[in-house]
């Protein structure tokens, strides 16, 4: 069986093919086009099939990860998008949540609404919170209201009617009332996207759907289109926020759950990959061109959150625009390898503003004229300008001397190499910081993690970051450089559905609880329908609860079996347990209140061959000659002389004491001096940190 995965990134498209007959898996990396994103994908598989010998129609599955949904969020590149919402809550996207990211900054922003304040019509309805009918939809005010904003050239709506969790009808009837009148128009129910409390952030989220519908309906129809026309013609499954693919006609209906799906699928292959080498607990880099993302697994299984925020400052919680989906726990900043550097007052400063693909860094030679990470990376001796990308890309180190002694060292009063150093210093400071929110500031101990980096600037810092955070062990995967590729050959099919129901656990709950999941099960399967999948189904129910008086709840993983008489115990107990987990506290006197039932539908990946395991396509150990150059590491003063290994002639067990560089085709490792890397049984990178330097 041949398995294709590719995954789109701010600077680099990377892809990797997969026999799973021999085992055989090859990666190429090529720079995205911006303007015209499949076009990189396109042209990455022609080269990639012709690398291996395949031809297209032996093509048998593809998986897709991108930052298409993500991107327009961002950039604020979205469709205009119209809202319509109960009389009286015109402003609740508006006004937001009263909470200050930052008490002292007296001139702190709200996140900016996808959407303007023109462009937020409102019906005549009113539902109750349990779901009864207080005022009938009035079906003139959905004309009036829909009339107005198809005559302001919206593309997409979003219906968010008041308490429309308890009871959908009403957006139902609306959205038929609109699609009878403008059948072209792309229109988003918050009762399917997000049937959850909390007004705001259900808007939200309703509002960031229909955002990038359009956008994403087009590039994911285009990207098919050209897949057919190269004989390509497997179903194409994308990856999700959750960690789980689906079918292009649910991630094209759901975009906002496709939000963050490249760095998703790279947390799966460091899970694989720790799993593989015996850390059920891990932290994991994914640095690439334009972001660093962060993320955990504990005990084996990726974290993951019900809540997310887009355009988060200074990774603050309230910051960002709030997204209610089912995502991988994530922290993401503006420090990848094209990050720009500048003097600004006295100091450096990296990001979080992007050289991204075109032009990107200065060294690429494409037209860049500010210095970035690459380039400081470059100066310092760390990357070898004759096999940048396999030797696919040759750099020009003079460029990046002249960028960094223009825009940083002469004003500043630095050489040239500690110019550059400061880059990279600033850069690994501002990922230390990120680091720290993601583990210590959410109770797990650095100490106690490995930390397995990717991407293809991932294994250049990693090992710095570790002393930083005291992490005593770093891995490379195979193939590293292209880790979330690889991590899309590991990932289940996945629906995550869930309900706003809140009453308090007692002994009638049983039914309730029943009911519900009954519920969720009908509209999990409808959604699994469309997967066409007849591998067999694993459902995982899990609930977020508090204790009665409380204002937020934490999640519960639920029980497994039928739920009968007594079940509501079992739920209550299992609270009782992850809430002292959390909180070392529990009171089992106090009642308990359930507020949001969810249920996971994972259909679990066919995965026959080694899916971290990256062959050698013959190119990858005959480009780099192993050797030596001089390289800056502060520890030893200044620039020093260095080993360079090629890490496709390294063999398991073969060992390398730093200062070192290993070198392969998609990314560069750094081993500090005191550190010792080593190859493991699986072939993966394992780099003992000295923690006393």
């Amino acid at each position: 069986m041949i398995r294709v995965a590719f995954d789109i990134g701010g600077t680099f498209t990377d892809l990797v093919q997969q026999d799973t007959r021999t085992g055989r898996m090859v990666a190429h990396k090529i720079p995205s086009t911006p303007a015209e994103l499949s076009r990189a994908v396109m042209d990455g598989l022609s080269t990639l099939l012709r690398r291996c010998d395949t031809e297209a129609p032996d093509v048998d599955s593809v998986f897709h990860a991108t930052t298409i949904a993500t991107n327009a969020i961002l950039e604020n590149k979205g469709s205009r998008t119209g809202v319509l919402t109960t009389k009286g809550f015109r402003d609740v996207l508006l006004l937001g949540r009263q909470k200050r990211y930052d008490t002292y900054d007296m001139y702190m922003g709200k996140p900016e609404p996808l959407t303007r304040r023109r462009y937020i019509a409102e019906v005549n309805e009113r539902i109750a919170f349990d779901g009864a009918v207080v005022e009938p939809l009035a079906l003139e005010s959905v004309d009036e209201a829909a009339q107005g904003l198809l005559a302001a050239g919206v593309e997409s709506i979003a219906v968010c009617l008041l308490h429309a969790y308890a009871n959908s009808a009403h957006e139902e009837a609306v959205a038929a009332r609109v699609l009878e009148r403008a059948p072209g128009v792309n229109v988003s129910l918050s009762s399917k996207v997000s049937a959850r409390i909390r007004e705001y952030e259900r808007v939200s989220t309703t509002v960031a759907n229909a955002y990038v519908k359009p956008i994403v309906e087009r590039y994911l129809t285009d990207l098919e289109n050209s897949l057919r026309a190269a004989d390509i013609e497997p179903d194409l499954l994308v990856m999700q926020s959750n960690g789980g693919l689906v079918s292009t006609d649910l991630a094209k209906e759901y975009p906002v759950r496709i939000v963050e799906s490249g760095p998703a699928a790279g947390v799966l292959m460091c899970g694989v990959v720790g799993r593989e080498e015996g850390f059920d607990h891990v932290l994991t880099l994914d640095m690439g061109g334009t972001t660093a993302k962060m993320g955990a697994i504990d005990d084996g299984e990726p974290a993951i959150t019900s809540e997310f925020e887009v355009g988060a400052i200074h990774y603050r919680k309230f910051s960002g625009l709030p997204l209610n989906i089912a995502a991988v726990e994530l922290l993401e900043i503006g420090a990848g390898g094209g990050s720009i550097a500048r003097a600004d007052g006295g100091l450096i400063e990296v990001g979080p503003q992007s050289a991204g693909a075109d032009p990107g860094p200065m060294c690429y030679g494409a037209g860049g004229t500010r210095p970035t990470v690459t380039d400081a990376n470059l100066v310092m001796g760390y990357l070898n300008a004759d096999y940048f990308n396999g030797g696919a890309m040759r750099i020009d180190a003079a460029a990046a001397v002249t960028g960094i002694e223009t825009a940083v060292a002469k004003p500043l009063g630095l050489s040239v190499g500690e110019a550059a150093w400061g880059i990279h210093a600033v850069a690994n400071g501002n990922m230390e910081r990120a680091m720290r929110v993601i583990s210590v500031e959410r109770g797990r101990d650095p100490r106690n993690y490995a930390l397995v980096a990717f991407g293809g600037a991932g294994p250049l810092h990693a090992a710095r970051l570790a002393r930083s955070l005291n992490i005593p062990t770093v891995v490379v995967p195979q193939g590293a450089g292209v880790g979330s590729a690889i991590g899309l050959l590991n990932a289940d099919s996945r629906i995550d559905v869930s309900v706003s129901r809140i009453f308090a656990l007692d002994g009638e709950s049983d039914r309730r609880i029943a009911d519900i999941y009954r519920e969720l099960e009908a509209r999990a399967a409808e959604d699994v329908a469309r997967l066409r999948s007849d591998r067999p189904l694993v459902w995982t129910r899990y609930a977020y609860l508090r204790y009665l008086g409380q204002g937020f709840e934490i999640k519960v993983d639920l029980p497994d079996g039928p739920i009968a008489e007594g079940y509501a115990d079992r739920v209550a107990s299992a609270f009782h347990e992850a809430y002292e987990r959390n909180f070392d506290y529990r009171d089992e006197e106090a009642g308990i209140e359930a507020v949001d039932w969810c249920l996971a539908a994972v259909i679990p990946a066919s995965v026959d061959g080694d899916p971290t395991v990256l062959g050698d396509d013959g190119e990858m150990s005959a480009a780099s000659d192993d050797g030596e150059r001089q390289a800056y590491f502060e520890e030893a003063g200044g620039f020093v002389p260095c080993r360079v290994v090629n890490r496709f002639r390294l063999a398991p067990g073969d060992e390398v004491a730093g200062p070192a560089i290993i070198e392969e085709r998609d990314s560069t490792t750094v081993v500090l001096p005191g550190d010792n890397a080593r190859i493991s049984p699986r072939g993966h990178l394992i780099i003992t940190v000295s923690l006393e330097s």
